[in-house]
């Protein structure tokens, strides 16, 4: 009986096996990923690799907060402004369904505020008083070629009477005089009146330059047969008598070739305390994908975009006056690509560090140079090794920003190019003859890389993808943490989520990082799935936050003005070795001209610490910053808000 009993208790034992080891067969992969991916769980979850490589983790709205995230800022309340507009989704744009959430990653809160226009690819910029300056927008989506079903194009409205202006309707006519073929303007145009000539010698009168207005204009009809292939003139119906005679258009082929998007003169300050936008003066030209950077004297200068017809702005710069509220031309000229690095230098002049996110001729401003507003004058800076592989570059001002020293990360091929850099290249700007060196490699072609200033000095670049919107399943999981002082890379904790392009990070008051957005074309190798945007937010905590404990800070002035001093509590003060005011992010396609770092002067007396803000203002811009304190360990504070007036 025993026998019989341990005979079937080995049989079913085989049998047992023998299923096990065929459900193995049948599913090893999956078990062999399973238990990889467990053990993957376990090790970075444990405190030291915590320590040494810190941890990600993702953030998912509640479905009624989700949107696509474009833009994001940190304001001086420590909550974070996601700005989508339309969300690049043309549905959400013609439906007039613009987004903007205020989340507060403290308490985890959020808010759904009302976006009162398209500010998808927006400019924005931190002002003196903490408000958000935020310029431009959407006025109309791209159409590709085979989507356009009325011929269109560039108008450009003569007005030869020297008297006065006109203003002609949304809705007027132009009739082609060799063509016959009639078009009509989609917004009104103010023609400026003509302006007289005189022989500067003799003063006699030689003639009138007419003024000149640009409009778009589409045929009234669908179809090929309503295109045109040459320039015509064209009259203007509804005129007469010498209105008639002295306004004509003028256009070059008017066809059903791919349309860009357009963009707008609204202007808003977003107000971090009453958590709404408020409207104020219009810029003078229409923008889509421009740069706002603060000026020596506090305005902020406007530059590049897609204008109102869908071309880059040639050129005209404008500047924004936070006591008027209102914008003036510069009358400098000066034509970047669009969201070109502008960045504020020490001496007043603007860096232009060659990166920028796209539009514009392959040939035209893309060189890096230093910018003189005062006489226009723009001095190239030489070295790069890669010259042509500066879209979708990163750039940042390194800590701490008195050094002057500027990294441009990555980038890629003009346009849908599928060339990337692995390269990153370093200016000093104090240097004699300053020139690029390149600095340590990425690895990888990397376009989109996100890069965000740490309290301790550090970089964290992060992110990206190798080819142009992740095509061909190209995002890039990794990060380092950059150190100026050795000029190396750190490998650390790889991200959750890939990033390309519609994305961004931000520093957090808490030390932490938040990264937003991505905006892939495809959702698999094959490029066969259109791609979805991500909106989930991903925090990166730093290896510094996994240790022991941080320094304390405290009790200080709510206002230092520049040069002078204030005095703060810290039980930590005599240990700490770096003080730094850094200036809240405003970020969006890999653009953050905000960001700097600045390093003061300090002195611990029992569990004081006195610090000294400097005294150039162009190192230090009016408005509020995030001031931290770190220890011998490198383990910084939680910040301080300090407003800098």
């Amino acid at each position: 009986m025993k026998d019989r009993a341990g005979r079937r208790r080995a049989r079913r034992f085989a049998i047992g096996t023998a299923v096990v080891v065929a459900l193995a067969g049948m599913n090893g992969p999956w078990l062999y990923r399973f238990g990889t991916e467990k053990y993957h769980q376990y090790k970075i979850n444990k405190p030291e690799y915590k320590a040494a490589n810190g941890k990600w983790e993702i953030i998912e709205f509640p479905e009624e907060y989700r949107q696509n995230t474009i833009h994001a800022a940190l304001l001086r309340t420590g909550k974070v402004l996601l700005v989508a507009g339309s969300g690049n989704n043309q549905d959400n744009f013609d439906a007039k369904q613009y987004d903007t959430r205020i989340w507060d990653p403290v308490k985890g809160s959020i808010k759904k505020v009302p976006t009162p226009t398209d500010l998808f690819c927006t400019g924005h910029t931190q002002l003196a008083n903490g408000n958000l300056l935020i310029a431009g927008g959407t006025k109309r989506y791209e159409k590709l070629q085979g989507d356009v079903t009325k011929a269109g194009g560039l108008m450009i409205v003569h007005n030869e009477n020297p008297d006065k202006p006109i203003t002609l309707p949304a809705g007027t006519k132009f009739t082609g005089k060799e063509n016959d073929k009639t078009f009509v303007s989609k917004d009104p145009v103010l023609v400026p009146r003509a302006e007289k000539v005189f022989d500067k010698a003799t003063g006699r009168f030689l003639r009138n330059d007419p003024g000149i207005g640009r409009i778009y204009v589409e045929a009234e009809k669908s179809g090929q047969k309503y295109q045109t292939g040459t320039q015509d003139n064209y009259s203007v119906q509804g005129l007469s008598g010498a209105d008639a005679k002295n306004t004509y258009g003028i256009a070059e082929k008017l066809a059903l070739d791919k349309k860009d998007f357009q963009g707008i003169r609204d202007a808003f300050e977003f107000d971090p305390i009453a958590e709404k936008y408020i409207k104020v003066d219009p810029m003078n030209e229409a923008r889509w994908y421009p740069t706002l950077t603060t000026l020596s004297d506090g305005r902020i200068l406007s530059v590049s975009g897609l204008d109102d017809i869908g071309q880059i702005v040639p050129g005209k710069s404008e500047v924004y006056d936070p006591e008027t509220k209102e914008w003036e031309y510069t009358g400098k000229i000066r034509q970047f690509p669009t969201y070109p690095a502008l960045f504020l230098m020490q001496n007043g002049k603007i860096f232009y560090s060659g990166a920028n996110a796209g539009y514009g001729p392959a040939d035209v401003g893309r060189d890096p140079g230093v910018w003189d507003l005062e006489d226009n004058k723009f001095t190239k800076v030489p070295g790069l090794s890669d010259p042509d592989m500066l879209e979708t570059a990163n750039s940042v001002l390194l800590p701490p920003a008195q050094d002057e020293k500027y990294m441009v990360i990555g980038g890629g091929g003009v346009g849908e190019s599928k060339k990337s850099s692995e390269k990153t290249r370093i200016v000093d700007l104090k240097a004699d003859d300053p020139k690029f060196v390149d600095g340590p490699s990425l690895g990888t072609g990397t376009r989109y890389p996100q890069a965000s200033i740490l309290p301790d000095d550090s970089v964290l670049v992060s992110g990206g993808s190798e080819d142009y919107r992740g095509r061909s399943d190209s995002n890039i999981l990794e990060a380092r943490l950059y150190q100026p002082e050795t000029n190396e890379f750190e490998q650390v904790a790889d991200p959750l989520v890939g990033r390309n392009y519609h994305s961004g990070s931000i520093l957090l008051p808490d030390g932490r990082l938040m990264f937003f957005g991505s905006d892939s074309l495809y959702a698999d190798k094959a490029n066969t799935k259109p791609g979805k945007f991500e909106q989930r937010i991903e925090i990166y905590t730093p290896p510094y936050l996994y240790r022991d404990s941080r320094p304390d800070l405290s009790s200080g002035p709510e206002t230092i003005e520049r040069g002078e001093s204030g005095t703060f509590t810290s039980r930590a003060a005599s240990t700490i070795k770096k003080v730094r005011l850094i200036r809240p992010s405003a970020s969006t396609h890999v653009t953050d001209v905000d960001q700097r770092s600045i390093a003061l002067d300090f002195k611990a007396d029992g569990d004081k610490l006195t610090v000294t803000v400097p005294e150039n203002k162009n190192l230090v811009q009016s408005g509020w910053y995030m001031m931290f304190v770190t220890d011998g360990e490198g383990t910084p504070s939680k910040a301080e808000w300090v407003h800098v007036p």
